[in-house]
This record gives structure tokens, sequence and C-alpha cells, in this order.
């Protein structure tokens, strides 16, 4: 897990799922950490490299399945962050809230990578480094995107929590935008 959030970004969604099963591990469990050892092991010599004469400001990217844990029927998440081009936050992560819909589960992975663009427009602000809002986030629901942007609750989306609609505010206000 140290490797995955320290410096391997590209193997955030094998170890998540992992983890999942290290209580209770099978053989088709270590058979797939023999194939992420045996990928660390020819990734070896990559390293991330960060351009000094590149763009500061952070770019986004954010994507989340619907139903991924068929035992739960829990979504699994996943955003990265790009600063001077190369990753600089990423995270994958099995949510504890089941989702009612594919709109919902977006929305969901939305409102954590919104959190994480605030977190770190603070962060740069605090260390005065200073960036142009607002942030670009990437994703891939051009419906929820749309959604986004509006002010009209849908008939399709009254069932998506209260606290999912912050995303629209920073939307609004010019903090980030999808």
């Amino acid at each position: 897990m140290w490797l995955q959030v320290t410096t391997w970004s590209d193997i955030s969604h094998a170890i998540t799922l992992l983890s999942r099963f290290a209580h209770n591990p099978g053989k088709s469990y270590w058979t797939v950490v023999k194939h992420v050892l045996a990928y660390i092991k020819g990734m070896l010599h990559y390293r991330i490299i960060y351009k000094a004469d590149s763009k500061l400001n952070p770019t986004g990217y954010v994507d989340s399945n619907f139903t991924g844990c068929k035992n739960t029927c829990c979504f699994t998440e996943g955003n990265i962050f790009i600063m001077a081009e190369g990753p600089v936050l990423w995270e994958s992560k099995k949510q504890e809230t089941v989702a009612l819909s594919m709109v919902e589960a977006k929305y969901m992975g939305f409102s954590r990578v919104t959190t994480q663009a605030l977190w770190i427009s603070k962060y740069l602000n605090k260390i005065r480094l200073l960036i142009s809002k607002p942030i670009v986030i990437f994703a891939d629901n051009n419906r929820l995107i749309s959604h986004s942007l509006n002010d009209k609750n849908h008939c399709r989306t009254k069932h998506i929590d209260m606290q999912y609609y912050f995303v629209k505010d920073h939307v609004k206000s010019g903090d980030v935008v999808f």
C-alpha cells in the first residue's frame, strides 16, 4: 500500500482491489499479487518527471464505475491531479455508499474530486503558489457535466443526496470546471 500512496499511482486501483481480500487471501489473490509485483519489477526504470518549464496549474481527471463490487454493489472511484506534467495527488477507493444509479455514482466521484481540487487550491495558496482558476477537471459523463452547470433539479436526480450538490456551487463560483 505504501508504494501506491507515495510513488506508484498506476497501481493504485490494483492495490485497492487487492486490499479487499487481504484478510482471507486465496490462491487467485496470490496470483494477482505476483502479477502486480512482476509489473512493478518491469517498471522500475520508469520515473515520474516534473518539468520546471511547464504550467503549474493543477488539472484533474475523475472516473467511477457503477456497481463495481459484485458482493456489495459499491462503486470504485478514482481521481488524479497533474501539475508540471506529473501526478501530484491520486486516489482510487471503493465507496462505502451504494449508489442507486450511474448518475449518482458519477456524482459521488465528482464530489470527491471537487473536494480534492479545493484542497489543492487552498494548499497552493497557503504556500503562495498562485494558480489561475478554475481548476479544470476532465470527466467522461457529459450529462452529469451539463447537470453540474445548470440550476434545474431533474426528476431523474432527485434521489441524489444534497451533500453532492456542493459540486454545483463550486462550478457556479468558478472554483472548478468540468
